[in-house]
C-alpha cells in the first residue's frame, strides 16, 4: 500500500499561491510556482518565500546539552545564548550522517535543526548517543511551521513587520513575538542570499505567509531553491553526502575541529583523514558545450572515466553547472567531460561555490 505523504500546515496556502505539488521525501510541497527562473531572479534580486516545514527541530535539554553537542558534532560550539552554528555528525567510521545547525537557547538547551530526510535517523541516533549525559533529546518537529525568507531586500521588508529582525546577526538566533505568538527568529539560509528562517507555531506562521505575500515576497519552490543552493555551493544531505563520505572528502573539512576540548565520535578517524588526505573530492563542474547535465551523468578526463554528479541543474547564471566526486588531483580550472545522454561534452572543474554574495 502506498504511504500517504505528509502536508506542511502551509499545504492549502501554498496552493492557493499557485504551487505545483510533488512528493519531496514523503512530503507534499511546491516544486515551483510560476516558475523556476522567475523565482530564482526573485531571490537573487528581491525577496523569495519558501515553505521549509518540513524540516526538523530537536531539542537538547540538561546539565550536559552543551557537553552532549560538541560530543556530537564536528564543529566547536560557543556556549553563548543566541550563537548556532553549522556541523556535521559523523557515525563511528566518519561518515556523515547529517549537516545540522545548532543554536544556544541558554546554557542547558540547545535548538538543533536537522533535515528531513535524516530526522528520523538523527533522532535514533542523539538518542543513541545520549546515553551516559545528563541530557534530554526532544524532537520537536511536529509542533513547528517554518519559512525561509530569503533575498537582498528580506530584511528590508521584514522591518516593517518588526525592526529588531534586521538587527540579528548572521548564525544568531532571537525569540520574538509574531501575531501574538512566540516564534524563533534565525539569520542563516540555504540560498547564497541573507535573509531569516521563522519557527513558530503552524497558525501563527500561515499567517506570515499571507503577510509576506503582502509584502513583497515571491513564494518559491523546491526548483528554484536546488539551483539557488547549488550556485552558492551549499551541500544536499544523502546526495552530495552520506554516511559513504567524510567531511573532508566533501571538501567541508572547514566544519572539523580537531583542537576542541570536547571528544566528538569519529575524532581520531578525522585526524587521521587529514593527516593521510583523501583520494577523492567533491568539485563543482560548468559544462562548456552544449546540453544540460543531471545528477548520474558521468565524469571523464582524457577518455577515462573518473566520477559522477551527485547534482546537476541548469544555472540562469552560468548555464549548466554540477557537482560531484572525483579523485583529489583534479584542480580548479582543468578541463574534462560530462557524458550527457550518451555525448561527450565538455566541462570544466571548478572549486565552490559558483556564486558567493554573503
Amino acid at each position: 500500500m502506498e504511504k500517504e505523504l505528509k502536508k506542511t500546515a502551509l499545504y492549502d496556502a501554498c496552493l492557493a499561491a499557485g504551487g505545483k505539488m510533488v512528493d519531496f521525501h514523503g512530503w507534499l510541497l511546491p516544486v515551483q510556482y510560476e516558475g523556476i527562473i522567475a523565482e530564482h531572479k526573485a531571490v537573487r534580486e528581491a525577496a523569495g518565500m519558501f515553505d521549509v516545514s518540513h524540516m526538523g527541530q530537536i531539542y537538547f535539554t540538561g546539565k550536559d546539552a552543551y557537553k552532549f553537542l560538541q560530543s556530537v558534532a564536528t564543529n566547536d560550539y560557543k556556549l553563548e545564548p543566541g550563537r548556532g552554528a553549522y556541523a556535521h555528525i559523523l557515525n563511528e567510521q566518519g561518515g556523515i550522517i547529517d549537516d545540522i545547525i545548532a543554536f544556544c537557547l541558554n546554557g542547558e538547551e540547545f535548538l538543533v535543526v536537522v533535515n528531513s530526510a535524516a530526522r528520523e535517523k538523527d533522532y535514533a541516533w542523539f538518542k543513541k548517543k545520549a546515553e551516559g549525559f545528563d541530557v534530554t533529546v526532544r524532537d520537536a518537529s511536529d509542533e513547528f511551521s517554518m519559512l525561509a525568507l530569503q533575498g537582498p531586500k528580506a530584511l528590508d521588508y521584514l522591518e516593517k513587520l518588526d525592526p529588531s529582525i534586521k538587527q540579528l546577526k548572521r548564525f544568531w538566533i532571537k525569540k520574538l513575538s509574531l501575531f501574538g505568538a512566540d516564534c524563533y527568529i534565525t539569520r542563516t539560509g540555504y540560498t547564497g542570499e541573507d535573509g531569516v528562517e521563522v519557527m513558530g507555531p503552524h497558525a501563527t506562521v500561515k499567517e506570515l505567509f499571507s503577510w509576506c505575500l503582502a509584502n513583497g515576497f515571491k513564494p518559491c519552490g523546491l526548483g528554484a531553491r536546488d539551483v539557488l543552493r547549488l550556485e552558492a555551493g551549499y551541500l544536499l544531505s544523502g546526495s552530495d553526502m552520506d554516511e559513504s563520505r567524510n567531511p573532508y572528502e566533501a571538501s567541508c573539512g572547514w566544519v572539523v575541529k580537531l583542537n576542541k576540548e570536547q571528544d566528538f565520535t569519529a575524532k581520531d578517524i578525522m585526524a587521521r583523514v587529514k593527516a593521510e588526505g583523501v583520494k577523492q573530492k567533491l568539485m563543482g563542474f560548468k559544462v562548456k558545450g552544449a546540453g544540460i547535465a543531471r545528477e548520474g551523468c558521468a565524469v571523464y578526463k582524457e577518455g577515462k572515466k573518473i566520477g559522477a554528479l551527485t547534482s546537476a541543474t541548469y544555472s540562469p547564471l552560468f548555464k549548466a553547472i554540477g557537482a560531484g566526486y572525483v579523485p583529489s588531483e583534479i584542480q580548479d580550472g582543468d578541463e574534462v567531460e560530462i557524458e550527457i545522454r550518451g555525448r561527450l561534452v565538455a566541462a570544466q572543474a571548478v572549486k565552490m561555490p559558483f556564486y558567493k554574495n554573503i
